[in-house]
């Protein structure tokens, strides 16, 4: 005889940060949902309370669980992701638990890859500081002013090749550019001939370049990749972007060489101050980057702020979290 799941025996589902109504009601048919509804994470402080009696998380960006927190949700035994990088997510604690997990691997590249394209085409033709002239009103008409380096007839050096970096290659192809990459495991040879690649060392891809873009994850042999000694090695006036996450590079550094016109421009999309993992993140971005106008373009994490595609990485990451908590471990990508 089949019965009801009385309310007492639904899992408890707790949704850290906004998601559309669909995947709250989705949640709903099976599990007791705790969301979160406004447009800002809870602190920590609230997050613990909400999540001390929860079986599944549905987490995002802003979330950071680390050994301590895990230590404050004993019924925790699922967490789903809806973003791809994990860095602030202690998963060695995770597995110790026993907490099974899952992330979004591969929606978010394609969107990112393309606002990555927008912020280099932006500050390899000037844009930021065009745009801050016309707006003074002082503009006459034409003069031979604001030239630059351009795309087309460049080098652009992507570091690391995973599905990001792919999906930035593909977006590059028809610019004209000579396109560098550089990662230790190498695509296959089809792959690079497709996406008209040359695998260079780091060191190459670093000094060849007309323009750079990250594409790595944050580790501890990533951290600061991108430092005062590797920006001394660019070519002079070269343009940074950096979409993959904030403390690959040292964004001190950065501001010295665009004070100094050893980069011609920076990109990002990301800052250290979000990597909450890091017991040393900063507090803030730094106000001498920030006051960089005329050669920065600085996004607030919006790399995959598509909202289709914002809608199908929460739906996903609740269909994974739902498979997990119902042990099926079988995630939908």
């Amino acid at each position: 005889m089949t019965t009801l799941m009385s309310h007492q025996q639904r899992p408890h589902l707790v949704v850290t940060n906004h998601v559309q109504e669909e995947v709250i009601d989705f949640l709903s048919e099976f599990a007791r949902v705790t969301a979160n509804r406004s447009r800002e994470p809870w602190s920590r402080r609230e997050l613990l309370e909400t999540a001390a009696d929860a079986d599944g998380l549905l987490m995002f960006m802003p979330d950071c669980v680390d050994a301590d927190f895990l230590d404050h949700c004993p019924r925790l035994g699922s967490i789903a992701g809806a973003l791809r990088g994990f860095d602030n997510f202690n998963l060695s604690a995770c597995d110790a638990r026993g907490i099974r997990y899952q992330f979004i691997p591969n929606l978010l590249a394609a969107p990112t890859a393309e606002l990555t394209v927008a912020m280099l085409i932006s500050l390899a033709r000037s844009i930021p500081a065009g745009d801050a002239f016309v707006r003074t009103g002082q503009f006459p008409g034409w003069r031979p002013n604001f030239y630059s380096k351009g795309v087309i007839n460049s080098t652009v050096g992507i570091v690391g090749m995973g599905q990001l970096g792919i999906e930035f290659a593909e977006r590059m192809r028809g610019f004209g550019a000579t396109l560098l990459y550089s990662d230790p495991v190498r695509l296959d040879r089809p792959s690079e001939q497709r996406l008209e690649l040359q695998h260079v060392e780091f060191n190459d891809v670093i000094e060849r370049s007309d323009h750079l873009v990250l594409m790595v994850p944050l580790t501890n042999d990533t951290l600061h990749l991108i430092n005062g000694n590797v920006l001394a090695r660019c070519k002079p006036g070269a343009v940074l972007v950096n979409p993959c996450r904030g403390s690959v590079v040292d964004e001190q550094a950065v501001v010295r060489a665009l004070q100094s016109g050893q980069l011609g421009g920076y990109g990002a999309d990301v800052f250290e101050m979000e990597d909450w993992a890091r017991e040393d993140n900063p507090s803030s971005i730094p106000q001498s980057l920030l006051d960089q106008r005329d050669r920065t373009v600085l996004t607030p994490h919006i790399g995959s702020a598509v909202q289709s595609i914002r809608d199908d990485i929460a739906m996903t990451a609740a269909r994974n979290l739902k498979a997990l908590v119902e042990s099926t471990l079988t995630p939908i990508r």
